[in-house]
Formats: structure tokens, C-alpha cells, sequence
């Protein structure tokens, strides 16, 4: 990370938390913001990049058009997440706006009532040896 797009990141952020329903939180150990708890923007540590959520359409032709890259920890693709380079810092209050403004619209912004509740574990299939 670059201290200067950490720096940035925060610019941003303070910005953004002044809106009432905009929160600082953590994601996978990254800090990023919140919207009525629903995630939409953090700063990669490792890289000092932008990661933002928008729909999968807009993140397609982003990475297609070279704008940005698809964010993928670990290998795992994570399809409305796209990471937005340090060259293009001057564009990223606009890709937070427009990050905001999905995570807002989205159709069903409830939160997941499965979510922290460990799901019933299954059995493997038992083999058997010849």
C-alpha cells in the first residue's frame, strides 16, 4: 500500500461518513465503508487499489474496457466487486458514489438472516473399499 492512496481512501471516506446511513467497517481484514450495512467500497492494503461493488454488468465492461481489474482474493472471483488502480485516485470519489448509489438500490438490501448462523453439516458419502 502507498500511504498516499491509504490518505486518499480516508479523504474520501470522511467525506462519505458524513452521511448518516454511511459507516467505517471492516471486510476480510480491509478497511472499508458501509451503507445501511451493506458493503460498497474498501481500500486494499496490499495494493493501496480501490475495490468497489457495482453490478456485475458494469464491472464486465470496466475490466473489458481496462479500467479496472476483477477483485479475486484468494483466486475466488467475487462477480460485483471490480478494484480500481492508484493511477486512477482522481476517479475514485466517483466510482465510491457509484458504488453507494447500487448498494442503495439494490432490490433487496434486508440483511441475510442466515448469515452468521453455521449452516448443518452433511455427511460425506462413506467409500467403499474393494
Amino acid at each position: 500500500m502507498t500511504p498516499a492512496s491509504d490518505e486518499h481512501f480516508w479523504v474520501l471516506a470522511e467525506r462519505l461518513c458524513a452521511e448518516p446511513n454511511v459507516t467505517r467497517s471492516t471486510m476480510m481484514g480491509l478497511p472499508c465503508l458501509r451503507c445501511d450495512g451493506q458493503f460498497f467500497g474498501c481500500l486494499d492494503r496490499r495494493s493501496g487499489e480501490l475495490v468497489v461493488k457495482l453490478a456485475q454488468t458494469r464491472v464486465d465492461k470496466l475490466v473489458g474496457a481496462g479500467h479496472a481489474r476483477p477483485f479475486a482474493p484468494a483466486g475466488r472471483r467475487f462477480r460485483q466487486w471490480a478494484t480500481i488502480s492508484v493511477a486512477q485516485q482522481d476517479l475514485w470519489g466517483d466510482y465510491l458514489a457509484e458504488a453507494m448509489s447500487f448498494v442503495m438500490q439494490a432490490p433487496d438490501r434486508s440483511p441475510d438472516p442466515r448469515r452468521g448462523v453455521s449452516p448443518t453439516p452433511t455427511r460425506r458419502p462413506q467409500r467403499t473399499h474393494r
